[in-house]
């Protein structure tokens, strides 16, 4: 009854079958495996970052460049405060403000962008205080500079002078005289009344949304995996039911051979 495994059609089925269901169970452990080293990241960080707030700060030279290791690290730099820049539709605490943000020049020559905290509302230059004059040393936790899919940073355009919608080397270029420091620091305690902005984890070190992303696609591969099973064994029997059917004579009309020969012609005169 099951001979009809061994025609071409059923061997394609099957050799698709053999190789497709281990394919669909290697997919989902790489994602599986994907939202686990997500979610490894994710306590890492947090804990790196709890351990960071009771290190020692460090100079900021020897923090550089930022990476997942050393975002979050307490950094340490001496300059002076230039240009102030203010960067609107920040939130904290559930309510909507601006960071202010000055560039500290120091010795090197370079400038590097220091959040020295946040203020609720619009953005206005009048409402953010000036920053100290002569030279500081300012200390706070390094971070890597933002892009558009950074968690907080909104697509704003057209900003007016003097307010900055992304926090990096590349949108400073043109709105400073100087070199940046391809990094900034918020500073753990704010100047003058605002509040701290507190440190984010590294890009893609969080439980965000491609992480469970992941964890869906993980679920996805395994139930396609069930269904190819299903559907063979759905397939099998069916064509064995066709198979037996054959066998006893209860073949469909329709799948009966036709009749050639012409017995059951009406004659014509």
């Amino acid at each position: 009854m099951y001979r009809f495994l061994l025609t071409p059609r059923w061997w394609g089925i099957n050799v698709f079958v053999l190789l497709a269901i281990p394919f669909c169970i290697f997919m989902g452990s790489w994602q599986l495996g994907r939202f686990e080293d997500r979610v490894q990241d994710h306590r890492s960080a947090s804990e790196a970052s709890a351990q960071d707030k009771r290190a020692a700060a460090r100079p900021l030279d020897s923090l550089l460049p930022v990476d997942k290791e050393t975002s979050g690290d307490r950094a340490t730099a001496t300059g002076r405060y230039g240009k102030q820049l203010l960067v609107p539709d920040r939130e904290l605490d559930g309510k909507r403000g601006f960071y202010v943000v000055t560039m500290l020049r120091t010795d090197g020559g370079k400038a590097l962008p220091v959040v020295r905290g946040w203020l609720p509302g619009d953005a206005s230059a009048a409402k953010a205080p000036a920053p100290p004059a002569g030279e500081v040393t300012v200390t706070g936790a390094l971070q890597a500079s933002e892009t558009a899919d950074s968690d907080g940073v909104s697509a704003t355009g057209g900003l007016p002078a003097g307010q900055l919608g992304i926090i990096s080397a590349a949108s400073l270029v043109n709105l400073v005289p100087y070199d940046v420091y391809d990094a900034w620091i918020t500073l753990d305690k704010a100047d003058a009344g605002m509040k701290a902005v507190p440190a984010t984890e590294p890009q893609g070190s969080g439980l965000d949304l491609k992480a469970f992303q992941n964890l869906g696609y993980t679920g996805e591969w395994f139930v396609f995996a069930g269904f190819v099973v299903f559907m063979w064994f759905r397939l099998l029997r069916r064509e064995a039911e066709f198979a037996r059917d054959a066998e006893l004579g209860l073949a469909p009309a329709s799948e009966e051979p036709a009749d050639h020969t012409g017995a059951d012609r009406v004659p014509t005169a």
